[in-house]
């Protein structure tokens, strides 16, 4: 995919680039003016640059909030600066400057032919060869690690959700990830964090996650990753939802990212209980869950690939 400089993004998204994304060469005192407040392009590219370290603030929307503050303070630490929690401009080049974090994608037949609606009822799921995307502008956030109204907001002009063949969109850039292997992991529920270390003990990721809306089904203490699955199925329990209801039933539904775990299953030594992806990436940092671990489906992906069998996982308050 083509990186999007900022001269090509006045081609792109026309007179919103201006207003929305231009900035006059060595202005470098009005970065971040305003950032508390809607969306900002500072905002942005700062969450773009983070993500890239696997430091996430779950959705790089360019609006600012808790999540962002939190990745900013990790990465603070740890390069010896300051924790603040504040950005600036110095911030923003010591990790790579904002002339590439956004990219464009055109829309194609392909995409399109792959989406289909996500049926209401269970039996219905179990049915379909795959949980796959719904819309474009669902697929295109995801894919640029963002929301859907982020979207909205870079390409103004688009007719969402389903843009036809042809149409090229901006979306963030956060492909450039750094790789490395976990050594230990911890879950933080008071935080809903999930913190990733590795062998000598540095962090080396964080990610915001969901956990169980019921105290009594949070886990605590200490276990090990047990198995791992890409792309994997879901063994749908009525049980679970409906205790003591008439349906009985367990159904297989299949893989897919509108699949209930996602893209990823990293699963724990406690019997059923795990790590994974979600259908709706915008409802991360809830308590809503029966009892997993949710993560946004890219970085479900991501602790998939730095995670090996028996790595220790500490769950605390």
């Amino acid at each position: 995919m083509e990186r999007v400089r900022k001269g090509l993004f006045f081609a792109l998204v026309g007179g919103f680039a201006a207003a929305v994304w231009a900035q006059a060469p060595g202005d470098a005192k009005a970065r971040f003016s305003g950032y508390r407040s809607g969306f900002h392009r500072d905002t942005l590219a700062l969450q773009v640059l983070l993500d890239r370290q696997n430091l996430s603030c779950n959705c790089a929307d360019g609006v600012w909030g808790k999540r962002t503050e939190i990745a900013l303070l990790a990465w603070q630490s740890l390069n010896g600066l300051p924790a603040t929690g504040v950005p600036d401009g110095s911030a923003l080049e010591a990790l790579g400057g904002d002339t590439n974090v956004l990219t464009r994608h055109t829309v194609t037949d392909a995409d399109l032919a792959a989406l289909a609606p996500v049926p209401a009822e269970w039996e219905e799921r179990a049915k379909r060869p795959a949980m796959t995307y719904e819309t474009v502008q669902e697929m295109l956030a995801e894919k640029g690690h963002t929301s859907q109204r982020a979207l909205e907001r870079l390409n103004p002009g688009v007719p969402w959700p389903n843009p036809p063949a042809g149409t090229e969109v901006v979306l963030p850039d956060c492909a450039q990830a750094v790789t490395g292997k976990a050594g230990s992991i911890r879950i933080a529920l008071a935080r809903m964090e999930i913190t990733v270390f590795d062998v000598e003990g540095k962090l080396m990721a964080l990610f915001p996650c969901s956990i169980a809306r019921e105290k009594s089904r949070r886990p605590d203490g200490e276990l090990v990753v047990k198995n791992v699955a890409p792309n994997p199925n879901y063994l749908y329990d009525p049980q679970l939802f409906q205790p003591g209801g008439a349906k009985k039933s367990k159904l297989v539904i299949p893989p897919g990212p509108n699949n209930p775990v996602g893209l990823a299953w990293v699963g724990l030594s406690l019997q059923g209980y795990g790590v994974h992806g979600t259908p709706i990436p915008e409802n991360i940092g809830r308590a809503e869950s029966h009892g997993c671990f949710r993560l946004a489906n890219w970085n479900a992906v991501k602790l998939l690939n730095m995670v090996e069998l028996g790595v220790p996982v500490v769950v605390e308050e």
